[in-house]
């Protein structure tokens, strides 16, 4: 993705032409009329701030309910998009505020319900019901979705001894048990990593959905492009605000990625479509570009920001971490390092290269190790490091992510 918008920038210069898709072509056309094409599905963002005001508690708002009505009452299909598995993402004591998280990881573990198994051949319940197999049902489980520890649901809180211990968050698993508390004639499929663990996993739950032995498709970002699917007239984004506000400078290209590539599976016929998001920020520029299907109006101001902070496209990065399992020694090690840089950057006379750090990374903590990271921000950070000896550091230039 940060190649597209190093590429906008030399459309934006004229060293590349331009060229805009306003429309998709339909694949659904008898073959004579197979040159058309068809406008992309008209976005309704609902704010979900007002569906709280007005006493809605449910993740699903009104809108998008009756949605689902109209689709299950014209055997039509649905997608339910959501960047978050599980049913809780946090688990939280009310009385005094401990939170459970991964003893490797430091990240707060991940409910998932008992219809989970992470050693089932196929995890998901609805999928068992469809291949005829059966699976036992296991305890709850908290798991970690970085290293894989899990551990039972306490019945009290490990800090206090409070048994109001409750799971918080929204997950997929949540959404399909709400989705079919609230419609129990819909057949329901969910994507995400938990379903598809088994060789093959993907094909029998798209064979499945296919073949409209379901109605509703509730997955994470694995179902977000590259389906063709006729006879869903629906995409509904549970929350849109999932990973807004990571404290990483891709957060923002990276949702209106995911978002315009998911609103593109519905309305791929002649049935038309409709996409609903459901948002806390509805004014954002990433949350009104993307309803738009405006793909300029978002470079233009996200091209903006970068300019403004000196990030990519606009200079070049190099991320080093290190990691150690003792985390005094791997601050120390970081610390050492950011001052060995900085005589470097004197000596060389880089006044336009800028080290940022040492500071631990949004994830300080992964797999029993403590990570702590620096950023060398400039025209050509990479050259610095040239010949330098710099063991047990891990290195990349201009790095995915910042986490």
């Amino acid at each position: 993705m940060p190649a597209r918008i190093l590429a906008h920038r030399q459309a934006v210069e004229q060293q590349l032409q331009r060229f805009s898709l306003k429309t998709e072509a339909s694949r659904y056309q008898p073959l004579e009329y197979q040159a058309e094409t068809i406008d992309l599905p008209p976005v309704h963002v609902v704010d979900m701030r007002e569906e709280l005001k007005s006493g809605n508690r449910s993740i699903f708002s009104r809108v998008l309910k009756e949605s689902i009505y109209h689709v299950l009452d014209n055997n039509q299909q649905a997608i339910l998009f959501l960047n978050r598995r599980g049913t809780a993402t946090y688990i939280f004591c009310r009385d005094c505020g401990h939170s459970l998280h991964c003893p490797r990881c430091d990240t707060p573990l991940t409910y998932h319900q008992p219809a989970y198994s992470p050693d089932a051949q196929t995890p998901s319940s609805r999928i068992e019901t469809l291949t005829e197999t059966r699976q036992p049902r296991p305890v709850p489980l908290l798991t970690c979705h970085h290293c894989a520890y899990q551990r039972k649901m306490p019945s009290k809180c490990p800090q206090c001894g409070s048994e109001h211990i409750r799971q918080y968050g929204t997950g997929t698993e949540r959404v399909e048990a709400e989705l079919q508390s609230l419609f129990p004639q819909a057949r329901t499929l969910r994507w995400d990593y938990e379903t598809t663990r088994k060789k093959g996993a993907h094909e029998i739950i798209m064979g499945h959905f296919l073949a409209h032995r379901a109605d509703v498709l509730i997955g994470t970002q694995m179902l977000a492009k590259g389906l063709d699917l006729p006879l869903v007239t629906l995409v509904g984004v549970v929350l849109a605000d999932v990973g807004l506000n990571l404290p990483d400078f891709h957060a923002a290209e990276r949702t209106f990625q995911v978002l315009t590539q998911v609103a593109g599976r519905a309305g791929r016929s002649p049935l038309g479509g409709k996409v609903i998001l459901q948002t806390y920020q509805p004014d954002h520029y990433v949350i009104q570009t993307a309803a738009k299907h405006d793909f300029f109006s978002f470079y233009q101001q996200e091209l903006d920001y970068r300019r403004q902070i000196g990030y990519p496209p606009f200079s070049q990065l190099v991320r080093l971490e290190y990691r150690h399992s003792d985390p005094t020694q791997a601050k120390k090690a970081a610390e050492d390092l950011s001052r060995q840089i900085q005589k470097w950057l004197h000596s060389e006379g880089r006044k336009n290269t800028h080290l940022i750090g040492p500071v631990p990374p949004f994830y300080q903590r992964l797999k029993g190790y403590y990570r702590w990271q620096l950023i060398l921000r400039g025209p050509d950070p990479r050259s610095l490091l040239r010949g330098r000896q710099l063991r047990d550091w891990r290195i990349e230039i201009n790095p995915p992510n910042l986490l």
